[in-house]
């Protein structure tokens, strides 16, 4: 089954190389859209990276406040001499700084990827701006392909 799925879609790439081959103003358009789609989707990962950032702050913020309390907590149980209750709340208090190296670490991997997004959406606005020779034949054949459907049109008398 997944052999006949797989030649299908080999056949359809197939097809559609070939019609985008011959048809330049297609290829042009296919790739237009192409290019939206992508800049559209990175937009969404961006946005998405920051919210979840935002979020992991927070939860910095509210864990940095934990560990406050629990420090004097800790000091106040040897204070008073409560060993045994001073030694379980540094364990907590060690729970929760591991917890804050976890975070920290995880709001590192989230600057990487956020910065590796804004990477490529320059490199893709940095596409849009400077057309290659290749997008110079594509336009060149999207504008003639225009004078000639114009020229049809004349010809027709529909213009």
């Amino acid at each position: 089954m997944s052999s006949w799925l797989e030649q299908l879609e080999r056949e359809l790439d197939a097809r559609l190389s070939a019609f985008l081959r011959n048809n330049p103003v297609q290829e042009h358009l296919f790739s237009e859209q192409h290019l939206k789609d992508r800049a559209a989707a990175l937009q969404r990962q961006h946005q998405q990276l920051q919210s979840e950032a935002k979020q992991q702050r927070q939860q910095l913020l509210r864990l940095a406040e934990d560990v406050r309390a629990w420090r004097d907590r800790v000091e106040r149980a040897r204070a008073a001499g409560a060993a045994d209750l001073a030694g379980r709340a540094e364990q907590h208090l060690t729970s929760l700084m591991n917890q804050g190296r976890a975070l920290w670490a995880d709001l590192d991997d989230l600057g990487r990827r956020f910065n590796e997004v804004e990477r490529q959406l320059q490199e893709l606005h940095q596409q849009k701006r400077t057309p290659s020779p290749s997008t110079l034949e594509k336009d060149w054949a999207l504008f003639e392909a225009e004078q000639e459907l114009e020229q049809l049109r004349r010809d027709a008398g529909l213009s």
